[in-house]
């Protein structure tokens, strides 16, 4: 893939703009001179991040995991201009959850807006990228919890975000003969609310849940996501790929075990000479 260069003036959509990694990839791409359309499920937060990114950038409340909801305020963005020459998909939820253990509306939830969010979005924008015709780029953000065996109490969490980073996969495959690049961000455990994301959880999915401020301790230890700035930078300038940045120091060793295991797996299946024909 091309390299990407965030030009000055054209729009970035990311979605989750609301706060955490969100913001910062907002602000971060203010400050190259793109235009930013921040949205997130708290329309008040998205428009606050939307001020901090300058005058010319705006910012709208969106529900990812609605497919049609997403659908139609894409469709009125780009009647108004707003087509992105950088769409990140950045909108994520956790839970500490497990698969066998979780509650139905809980994993509809974190399927809703961890699984199907990333698809919606890219349903929803990439065909206006492609007619657009120019340089353009998609990003994803999964997870470190994406690479890294399952384990530990948030598996069902680490089950949708392996699935998030399969998403983005899909979209390198397809948007390659676009030239259109694709990353996909990895970050480890960083200073975020996502611990409490709870909090903005639609009806439909079990409502609003304050989770106990103790809680996040664990998450306010943490870098916060300034630490990202450089690989994405450098992954953007490559033309896309994995950005997988650590925070835990055992995240490459973790790495390196999954890999093995799948390799251990790996039954090659004889081909006889009479089964060519």
């Amino acid at each position: 893939m091309s390299p990407y260069t965030p030009a000055k003036g054209e729009w970035a959509v990311i979605t989750g703009a609301g706060r955490g990694i969100g913001r910062f990839l907002a602000q971060h791409f203010a400050a190259k001179g793109m235009r930013i359309c921040a949205l997130d499920i708290d329309a008040y937060e998205a428009e606050q991040t939307a001020r901090l990114c300058g005058e010319d950038s705006r910012g709208r409340g969106c529900d990812v995991s609605d497919r049609d909801e997403m659908a139609k305020v894409a469709d009125k963005l780009i009647a108004q201009g707003v087509v992105p020459s950088l769409l990140w998909i950045n909108a994520g939820v956790g839970s500490a959850d497990t698969v066998v253990g979780a509650k139905d509306r809980t994993i509809d939830w974190l399927m809703g807006v961890n699984v199907y969010g990333p698809m919606n979005t890219a349903r929803a924008f990439v065909p206006a990228m492609r007619e657009a015709g120019k340089p353009a780029h998609v990003a994803v953000t999964a997870s470190s919890a994406s690479v890294t065996p399952v384990s530990g109490p948030f598996t069902l969490y680490a089950t949708t975000k392996q699935m998030t980073a399969a998403v983005g996969e899909a979209l390198s495959a397809e948007l390659a003969e676009d030239g259109i690049g694709v990353t996909i961000l990895c970050p480890g455990i960083l200073n975020t609310d996502i611990w409490n994301a709870a909090q903005a959880r639609p009806e439909r999915f079990g409502g609003q849940r304050q989770t106990p401020d103790k809680v996040g301790d664990h998450w306010r230890a943490q870098p916060g996501p300034e630490v990202l700035a450089q690989g994405i930078d450098e992954t953007l300038a490559a033309g896309g790929g994995w950005c997988i940045v650590a925070t835990e120091a055992d995240t490459q060793p973790k790495m390196t075990q999954r890999h093995e295991k799948q390799n251990a797996g790996f039954k090659r299946y004889a081909i006889q000479e009479g089964d060519k024909g």
